[in-house]
């Protein structure tokens, strides 16, 4: 009798404790299902409380797993955007970092930022052919660059050039005006080089003259 009485105790206070369990899986499930904005879970109730039991702590465990996946993904996102945003100096994704992103959350930021990173590629494009339109024009006209935005266009590494719309548009703005200022120059240079021919022919000066100096 005592030995029963024993394993009766033991069984009630495997019982106790198999229901404390359930009852705080219970409650840490509803806490997850609304952090990762999912229904409620609804367990099996015509299985046994042992069984019960390891199915909540099963499913406890799968959805903390989520939600580790799903913050380290969102840290991940964040650090992406913000070397996007220095780049090309445009405002951070709105979205809450402490919370826990939905899945629509996470695939609105990862689409945002691949719009951003194809923004960036056109923009590198733009600036490395006009850089190197510059720096062909500056040769032509024995420029030398001689303000802070110029050097920084000529002289500095293309990773660190801010991609920024305002320094693209100034950057348009450089080259035009060095190809007007070219033009200018080629205008300037025909306009001499007629007189020179008129006054050649005036002057009766022999052809191979005239080629040693054309």
């Amino acid at each position: 009798q005592s030995l029963l009485d024993m394993m009766v105790a033991e069984e009630e206070s495997l019982k106790e404790r198999l229901l404390k369990s359930i009852a705080l899986c219970r409650k840490e499930l509803d806490t997850l299902c609304r952090e990762l904005q999912l229904d409620p879970f609804e367990a099996e109730e015509e299985t046994t409380i042992l069984q019960m039991e390891k199915n909540l702590r099963t499913r406890v465990e799968v959805m903390l797993k989520q939600k580790r996946d799903r913050k380290q993904e969102l840290k991940a996102l964040q650090e992406q955007d913000r070397d996007l945003c220095d780049i090309l100096c445009t405002a951070p994704f709105c979205i809450d970092g402490n919370a826990v992103p939905s899945l629509e959350d996470l695939d609105r930021y990862r689409r945002h930022l691949a719009s951003l990173t194809a923004e960036k590629e056109q923009r590198r494009e733009e600036f490395v052919s006009s850089k190197r339109q510059i720096i062909l024009l500056m040769e032509e006209l024995d420029h030398t660059p001689d303000t802070s935005f110029e050097r920084d266009v000529v002289c500095e590494e293309e990773e660190a050039f801010c991609l920024s719309t305002d320094n693209i548009a100034a950057l348009q703005s450089l080259l035009q005006q060095l190809e007007a200022r070219r033009s200018l120059n080629e205008a300037v240079c025909a306009e001499l080089r007629s007189r020179i021919v008129a006054l050649w022919e005036r002057l009766q000066v022999p052809a191979e003259e005239r080629e040693s100096s054309a």
